[in-house]
C-alpha cells in the first residue's frame, strides 16, 4: 500500500467539453496516454492517489461522468479535492450518490473532511490565490470573503485530520488546490493555519508552465511541493513514509 499524488488532469474525455489541453504547449500533447501508461506502471489496486484538483472542464456531473469513468478505471483508490476549474463540483452527498448510481467505488471526495492512509492522515481544500494573470478571477471579487471560506473548510479537514491523528498516531498531510506561498504572493490566514496545525508538508498544483522553477521549497518551517500534471510529467508522485 503507497501513497501518490498528481493534480490538474484537466480531463476533457467527453466530446461535449472538447478542450483538451494539447493546444498549451508539447508537453501536453498525448497527455492522457502518458497519465495512463505512467499511472498504471507505478500504481497497485492497494495504493492511494490524491488529486487536488482541475479534474474535469466539465460543467456538471453529469458531463463529467465520462471523465470520472476515466479515472476510476486507473489503478487504486482516488481522493478528489476541488480545484478552481471545477464546475461540476456539488455537495458532498450529491457527488458520493452520482459515483453510486455510476457503479464508481473507487472515487473519494476530500470536501471538509480526512482520510487515514498509507499511515498519513490526509486533509485539504481548495484554498485561494490572489493572482490574476494565473488564476482569472474576475473583477470586483471579494477576496477576503473567498479566503474566510477557504480557511473556514481547512480547518473543518484539519479538526477531522486531529482526531484521526489523535487515533492512530499518523502524522497529517495538507493537499490544496491553490499554493498558499508562491513567488512573493502568501496567503498568511492559511499559512497561519497550517501553523497552528504544526503542519509540515504541504502539496498543490494549478502552476502550469515554469519547469525551471524548483518545486520543492521550505516557507516558515513548512514543506510544500508543486505536484500539477504537467510539471510531473504526468507521474503521479510517489509520497514515501
Amino acid at each position: 500500500m503507497a501513497l501518490y499524488a498528481i493534480a490538474d488532469l484537466h480531463l476533457s474525455t467527453n466530446s461535449v467539453t472538447n478542450k483538451s489541453m494539447e493546444v498549451f504547449g508539447n508537453r501536453w500533447t498525448g497527455y492522457t496516454d502518458k497519465l495512463i501508461n505512467n499511472w498504471n506502471r507505478l500504481v497497485t489496486d492497494e495504493d492511494t492517489v490524491v488529486l487536488p484538483g482541475d479534474i474535469s472542464w466539465a460543467l456538471t456531473l453529469t458531463e463529467a461522468l465520462c471523465d470520472f469513468q476515466f479515472i476510476a478505471k486507473l489503478k487504486g483508490t482516488k481522493l478528489i479535492g476541488k480545484g478552481n476549474h471545477d464546475f461540476w463540483w456539488a455537495s458532498l452527498t450529491k457527488m458520493n450518490s452520482f459515483l453510486a448510481d455510476n457503479q464508481i467505488d473507487n472515487i473519494k471526495f476530500l470536501h471538509n473532511n480526512a482520510f487515514a492512509v498509507d499511515e498519513y492522515i490526509i486533509c485539504g481544500t481548495r484554498g485561494w490565490f490572489y493572482d490574476e494573470k494565473q488564476s482569472g478571477i474576475p473583477e470586483n471579487t471579494d477576496y477576503n470573503k473567498l479566503v474566510n471560506r477557504e480557511v473556514q473548510r481547512l480547518a473543518l479537514s484539519l479538526e477531522a485530520g486531529e482526531r484521526l491523528s489523535q487515533k492512530t498516531g499518523y502524522p497529517i498531510l495538507v493537499f490544496l488546490h491553490f499554493p498558499p506561498v508562491w513567488g512573493n504572493f502568501v496567503c498568511k490566514e492559511i499559512l497561519d493555519l497550517l501553523k497552528n496545525y504544526r503542519i509540515k508538508r504541504c502539496f498543490f498544483g494549478h502552476i502550469h508552465g515554469g519547469y525551471d522553477t524548483p518545486p520543492a521549497f521550505n516557507f516558515e518551517g513548512i514543506d510544500f511541493r508543486l505536484i500539477s500534471a504537467d510539471h510531473l510529467n504526468f507521474t503521479p508522485l510517489y509520497i514515501p513514509r
